[in-house]
């Protein structure tokens, strides 16, 4: 029999009806197939943030926040104080912070990964956020720290963000990957006002002609250049490399969806490796999962990123990996059940 098959005859045996454990159950046959075990153990999970700034916000065009929140924000991840500082305590997940390119001098004593590729991408409503050789540092950079990672131990990763006007980078991938309207693509992001939603939809229609968006040719180097973040692309380059080393990624929100989205043209399998963890209430998010033929675990509403869906969704995972391994079967309980 295949992998697939023994996992799936041992989940079977379990004693509970066929199917009963609904999700859990593929997520064990997924967990197992990737590990190539019919006891997988996921260790050390851990929650990577990259963070970064973008030119297109540092005057305000597309977001209501200014863009030095972004350097405060690693700064309060640093202290411990953020949403994804709670989550990965109370679960026991391992949390890093890189610095892909904020537009801020962090003291090189804080217990950050400092990989700045620049203080920030360029204003891509006028030109490319970056040019090819810092793409492919951020791609290198981001498998860089995933792989240090896996040597240390980690067969788990979840990846985060960090970036004000990184929502937007995230519409335009989605709306060149899938064809939908800007309407559909740019949401309310960290919390626009109808006025400020229409002016960031049309900001973003004129930087897709710009660019030429939905241009089949244009390749994922290519994307990220025109209009991509340092964070975007180091995440793109973190999962190919937790692809490439037979790790579960467990997907977070709306802009670490849209650098698998970049992963995924470069590597398509990559999906086979991911567990989606929740469908964020920012309105893009869904037509992502919907175009990568994603089920999410958890439906909270959260939209606020830096992986802390991923986080949520990582005890899930633990729990369905534990059933396999630790569940009796209806033969060694001594129980009359159907098996299969």
């Amino acid at each position: 029999m295949s992998i697939k098959e023994q996992l799936q005859h041992k989940i079977n045996q379990k004693t509970k009806p066929i199917g009963a454990l609904g999700m859990l159950e593929s997520i064990a046959m997924q967990i197992g197939w990737i590990q190539n075990s019919l006891t997988p153990v996921l260790q050390q999970p851990h929650i990577l943030v990259f963070a970064a700034d973008h030119g297109i916000a540092a005057e305000g065009k597309v977001n209501p926040y200014p863009q030095a929140v972004t350097a405060q924000m690693v700064l309060n991840f640093v202290q411990g104080g953020a949403a994804i500082n709670v989550f990965c305590r109370q679960h026991g997940i391992g949390l890093t912070i890189a610095d892909a390119g904020v537009n801020h001098d962090f003291d090189a004593a804080l217990p950050i990964q400092h990989v700045p590729i620049a203080k920030g991408t360029q204003d891509y409503s006028k030109g490319p956020a970056m040019n090819t050789q810092q793409a492919a540092q951020a791609l290198q950079s981001g498998a860089a720290l995933v792989a240090a990672l896996h040597e240390a131990g980690s067969n788990c990763i979840g990846l985060g963000e960090m970036g004000i006007g990184n929502t937007s980078s995230a519409a335009l991938i989605l709306h060149h990957y899938t064809g939908h309207s800007m309407d559909l693509c740019a949401g309310k992001g960290t919390g626009v006002n109808t006025e400020q939603l229409q002016q960031k939809r049309t900001i973003l229609e004129d930087v897709s002609r710009l660019h030429q968006l939905g241009d089949p040719s244009i390749t994922a180097l290519e994307l990220l250049c025109k209009i991509g973040g340092f964070e975007i692309a180091m995440m793109t380059g973190a999962y190919l490399e937790a692809h490439q080393r037979k790790m579960l990624i467990v997907v977070d929100g709306f802009i670490a969806t849209a650098a698998l989205l970049v992963a995924h043209q470069i590597n398509p399998f990559i999906t086979q490796h991911c567990i989606f963890a929740h469908c964020s209430d920012e309105q893009g998010h869904r037509l992502m999962l919907d175009y990568l033929q994603a089920q999410p675990l958890l439906q909270l509403g959260l939209r606020l990123g830096e992986g802390t869906g991923a986080a949520l969704a990582m005890p899930l995972l633990q729990t369905a990996v534990a059933f396999l391994n630790e569940m009796a079967s209806f033969e060694s309980a001594g129980i009359e059940g159907k098996t299969a």
